[in-house]
């Protein structure tokens, strides 16, 4: 399975320069703004567990930042890599399978607000990819937390 993911995120184009461009001027307001709106979320304890308010607003900042690097340098490997982890690590705190589509989706709408049309068109095929392979993710991480899988 993993090797079918890594596959698909071979297709991804890395975006051109002006776009990253784009994306590295704005992406510290949208993490703000966005980690606001999931932060008020009424179901964010049933999306993150109790008492990790502090690490889902950690990674509301790291994770615009890695992305931010991986357009620079894209390699299809590091992302299927660092996703698995995150996934990995989060869920083993708690985080719920729902955490990462109700944050991408978040993501998704203010960065349509925040970026030209021209630099979403270049910068969402990413997000997609994200939000597509969820189910994926999820059980190449089951198997990795029961104990059966590499980590």
């Amino acid at each position: 399975m993993k090797g079918q993911i890594l596959e698909t995120a071979k297709k991804l184009k890395q975006p051109n320069d002006d776009f990253v461009q784009e994306f590295n001027e704005k992406w510290e307001a949208v993490a703000i703004i966005g980690t606001q709106i999931l932060m008020g979320r009424p179901d964010l304890e049933k999306l993150i567990g109790a008492d990790n308010g502090n690490m889902a607003e950690d990674n509301n900042r790291n994770f615009p930042r890695f992305m931010a690097s991986l357009f620079l340098d894209y390699k299809p490997e590091v992302l299927v890599e660092t996703v698995l982890w995150v996934f990995r690590a989060y869920r083993s705190h708690g985080f719920q399978t729902t955490y990462w589509a109700a944050n991408l989706n978040i993501w998704v709408e203010l960065l349509k607000k925040e970026l030209t049309p021209t630099a979403f068109k270049e910068i969402y095929p990413f997000y997609n990819w994200l939000i597509v392979n969820i189910p994926a993710f999820v059980s190449i991480t089951d198997i990795d937390l029961s104990g059966h899988g590499e980590l």
